[in-house]
């Protein structure tokens, strides 16, 4: 049987997604050894230990979650309507973003390199069309859209076969993997690509020099399509939830141990020679990744899958908050960092409320309420208010009983 209806799980999980994102970018500027367009004079090695895990897993988490949304969307529509629709729902963002919402973060970077003149000054450096960071045309965080467009334009033709009933065989033979924990396979192509590729080619987002993570990223969003294609599939991620759970965590304390103990490639305690522990030592990254994210989509269908009166509220919210949250940290961290006397700690958490109020408050009174300003976030027409049925005439209660005295004598 086909899934048709959203599961408010998915929907829950990609809120909390984006609120991880938030705390994940708030950390930027605070954390050691990571390079971003804003950094406190100091820093702080714990918090780049607790970024190093959520970069684990926060974007494939997210990009899972978009299969499952472009299979929702694929449902009675045809290859080029679904193109129009993700072309409305990401490109037109994605420019809008360029242009609009990531400039202002480029500025702020180059005043803490030197640059001296006003924001109409950079902002005309835009249009040289050099990209980031050499000139002034980048996307940053809006990579994912990039990408997610990207894949679905890529995949519609196959995303449209498999929704049909053309593919009914091949979805009866995914259902083998609901079996025991055979569902874990999906992570087998990532872990091996990863392994071997992301030493030699390290993330950019940037596209073109982006070969490892560019695949990496499209087999989680790969997976989530067939998952939610083939139900009992995410019934047996729910049901074993606690064996990727595990498997998620050993992975995490074995490569952390190594890490903290100087048991890597490039450090006093690698001793392995053979280069095939050189590549296992880098797949550990990815199969922390794909267990935590199998887990979460697990535990997230066995007590996420609940309705509530906020959730059509904060599912829109969401797609805008990502665009704009990142633009607001930095211009916010660009003053705060130049506070003194303040810890780190109390200045992440001031970023963190602060962007989550402006961030929140600026969709919800400049964005939501909107038509043009929602078609530019990529975000669903204002509902149309429906129409008062006009009032029935009310039957006088002296020619209802005569209708009844009439009904009755017939």
């Amino acid at each position: 049987m086909e899934t048709t209806q959203r599961q408010t799980y998915l929907d829950w999980l990609r809120i909390l997604s984006i609120l991880g994102v938030l705390l994940f970018h708030s950390a930027m500027p605070y954390a050691s050894d990571m390079g971003w367009h804003i950094k406190n004079h100091e820093t702080s090695n714990l918090m780049m230990e607790s970024n190093l895990f959520m970069h684990l897993f926060r974007m494939p988490l997210l990009f899972f979650i978009s299969g499952t949304v472009s299979y929702y969307m694929m449902q009675r529509r045809s290859t080029l309507s679904f193109i129009g629709l993700r072309f409305r729902r990401l490109f037109i963002p994605l420019l809008v973003g360029v242009f609009i919402i990531v400039p202002p973060q480029i500025y702020m970077e180059r005043l803490t390199t030197g640059f001296k003149g006003s924001y109409w000054d950079f902002y005309k450096t835009v249009f040289g069309f050099i990209p980031y960071p050499k000139g002034s045309l980048g996307w940053n965080h809006l990579w994912f859209i990039g990408y997610l467009l990207i894949y679905d334009l890529l995949f519609a033709p196959l995303f449209a076969w498999l929704v049909s009933t053309k593919s009914n065989r091949f979805k009866q033979k995914l259902s083998l993997l609901a079996n025991d924990k055979w569902v874990y396979v999906l992570m087998v192509p990532g872990v091996v690509w990863f392994g071997l590729l992301a030493a030699k080619l390290p993330e950019t987002n940037n596209l073109v020099d982006d070969g490892c993570y560019f695949v990496y990223w499209l087999l989680f969003l790969l997976a989530g399509f067939i998952c939610i294609l083939q139900p009992k599939l995410m019934d047996s991620l729910e049901r074993n939830r606690h064996f990727a759970l595990t498997i998620g965590f050993l992975s995490l304390v074995v490569w952390e141990y190594m890490r903290w103990n100087k048991i890597e490639p490039g450090y006093s305690g690698w001793h392995f020679e053979n280069a095939i522990f050189y590549y296992l030592f880098t797949s550990l990254q990815a199969i922390i990744g794909w267990a935590w994210v199998l887990a979460l989509i697990g535990y997230g269908k066995r007590y996420l899958n609940r309705p509530h009166h906020s959730l059509n509220y904060l599912n829109q919210a969401v797609y805008p908050f990502y665009i704009l949250h990142q633009t607001v940290i930095v211009l916010v961290s660009f003053y705060i960092v130049q506070v003194s006397n303040e810890s780190i700690l109390s200045k992440y958490i001031y970023t963190v409320g602060i962007t989550f109020f402006i961030t929140v408050l600026t969709y919800h009174l400049l964005i939501k309420p909107y038509a043009p300003m929602r078609f530019l976030f990529g975000m669903k027409p204002l509902d149309k208010p429906k129409k008062a049925e006009p009032p029935q005439a009310e039957i006088k209660p002296a020619i209802a009983l005569s209708l009844l005295d009439l009904e009755h004598k017939t």
